[in-house]
Parts: C-alpha cells; sequence; structure tokens
C-alpha cells in the first residue's frame, strides 16, 4: 500500500508560511500603489514590463507571457490602462493578426514615478527582513519550485530576464 502524501511537520509549518506570503504580499504591494499611484499592482506590472522592452512596445502575447496573465485578463488591464492613456493598441505592422500594446509617454511618466515607492515597498517588507545569504536561498528556492510550475521554461524569459542584473524603468 503506498503511503499517504501527508505533509511533515516541518513542511507542513513551512507551507502554511509560504500560502500567508502569497496571499498578504499583494494586499501590501497593492495598497502601496494604489495610495500613491492610483495603480493596480498588475497595472504596475504591465506598464513595468512594456518600459523594458524595445521601443516599448510588445505583442500581446508576449506580454501576456512576461506578466504570468491569460490573454484575456489582460486584455482587460490593458483595456483600462488605454482608457487612461498609459498604453496604446495597435495592429503589429510583422503579424496583422497580432495586437501590439506600447507605453505611452504618459505610461513612461506613471511607471517612472511608480517605480520608487515600489521598490521602497518591496525592500521593506521583503529583503530588508533577509541576510544576503537568505537572498540567495530564496533565488534557489523560487528557481526549484519554477522548475516544477513551469517544466518547459515557457514563462523563462519573465523570471530570468534579471539574471544578470537589474533593469530600471
Amino acid at each position: 500500500m503506498a503511503e499517504e502524501p501527508w505533509l511533515t511537520g516541518d513542511e507542513l509549518a513551512a507551507w502554511v508560511r509560504l500560502v500567508a506570503v502569497v496571499e498578504l504580499l499583494p494586499g501590501v504591494l497593492d495598497g502601496q500603489l494604489r495610495r500613491d499611484e492610483h495603480l493596480m499592482h498588475f497595472e504596475y506590472f504591465v506598464l513595468a514590463m512594456l518600459s523594458e522592452a524595445p521601443e516599448h512596445t510588445l505583442q500581446m502575447r508576449d506580454l501576456a507571457a512576461r506578466t504570468y496573465a491569460t490573454l484575456p485578463r489582460l486584455s482587460h488591464v490593458v483595456r483600462r490602462l488605454e482608457e487612461r492613456g498609459l498604453v496604446a493598441r495597435a495592429p503589429c505592422p510583422g503579424d496583422g493578426r497580432a495586437i501590439n500594446a506600447s507605453l505611452t509617454q504618459a505610461g513612461w511618466a506613471a511607471v517612472r514615478a511608480a517605480a520608487t515607492g515600489h521598490a521602497a515597498t518591496v525592500r521593506e517588507h521583503v529583503f530588508d527582513v533577509l541576510s544576503l545569504e537568505q537572498v540567495g536561498q530564496l533565488k534557489d528556492i523560487t528557481t526549484a519550485i519554477l522548475s516544477r510550475l513551469d517544466p518547459d521554461e515557457r514563462l523563462a524569459v519573465a523570471y530570468t530576464r534579471y539574471d544578470h542584473g537589474p533593469s530600471r524603468p
């Protein structure tokens, strides 16, 4: 008879802490961005990914991969950003069936304004409580988990893009 797949005491203690972080951290990030910049965290993430792209433009499918979003969710958020003048959509010149999303000048200004406060919030709530060794361990742990969640590395371009240093808006 196969052994039951129950978690050990240490596994359960680690698991509930990971769940708590996954549940609590988005609210902290959303709260700061909403208060300071009138943006939701995912909206900021979309703007940030466009800010790092060549000519501040990505095809919607590539933007979806970089933001870990489904196309319907991304389309909804991009529409809201478009209504605020932060993003513009247009047919892709190289592929008439594809749509490009581009950061507008107002979008560039918004992501630049939000970046400092967002980085400070991430530092305060995540990295200030970790040693340099723990930061390395966190990277190793998340890399191991991602190897199971994304075994074909379809989304690796999104989570390995900073392996050789940061990119700033």
